[in-house]
């Protein structure tokens, strides 16, 4: 059963959990039935525990990714903002389509960070989103036009974190 209304969501701040968040709202759309798109911007290379989690749930979650390995290179940001405009391109496309009753764009608000994508882009995509698709996008610094674009915020605050202590990134909880 399709979404009654679509509402947008932003999970942005400098704490972790927020695609965390963004996946655990996935699993909660794919448990009843929902189709999910997840568009992973900035993310190219390795595959994370989302990605086998999506081959599982599949043809209900689906995952893409989008970027070059490793992470952007500010020295030379035309081929990382070429990469993410073509993956723009993709996500108008798929999001419009309507074939999905939830859409997640992971990192979208770093990419804006970036300058990977303009904030007028995205404020785009908010616009001409179908009325019954949820839109949720992630990632650290919201634009404060975003945000006031959103019907829900969260903010991730860090506190405390493992990796201060020295502690990396562990295969099924941070990938």
């Amino acid at each position: 059963m399709p979404l009654e209304q679509g509402c947008v969501q932003v999970y942005t701040g400098n704490g972790k959990g927020k695609t965390t968040a963004a996946l655990g709202l996935a699993l909660r759309a794919v448990g009843r039935g929902l189709k999910v798109c997840m568009f992973q911007f900035i993310k190219g290379g390795g595959r994370y525990g989302e990605h086998l989690a999506a081959e599982k749930l599949a043809p209900l979650l689906t995952i893409i990714q989008s970027g070059r390995p490793g992470w952007v290179n500010t020295k030379e940001i035309t081929e990382d903002r070429r990469i993410a405009q073509e993956a723009l391109t993709q996500v108008r496309e798929l999001l419009t389509s309507g074939e999905f009753d939830l859409f997640i764009c992971d990192e979208i608000n770093g990419a804006v960070g970036f300058g990977l994508i303009d904030i007028e882009q995205v404020l785009e995509l908010i616009r001409n989103k179908p009325e019954k698709t949820e839109l949720v996008l992630t990632g650290r610094n919201a634009d404060e036009r975003i945000i006031e674009a959103a019907d829900l915020v969260t903010e991730m605050c860090e506190i405390k974190h493992y990796y201060k202590a020295g502690i990396p990134a562990r295969i099924g909880i941070e990938m």
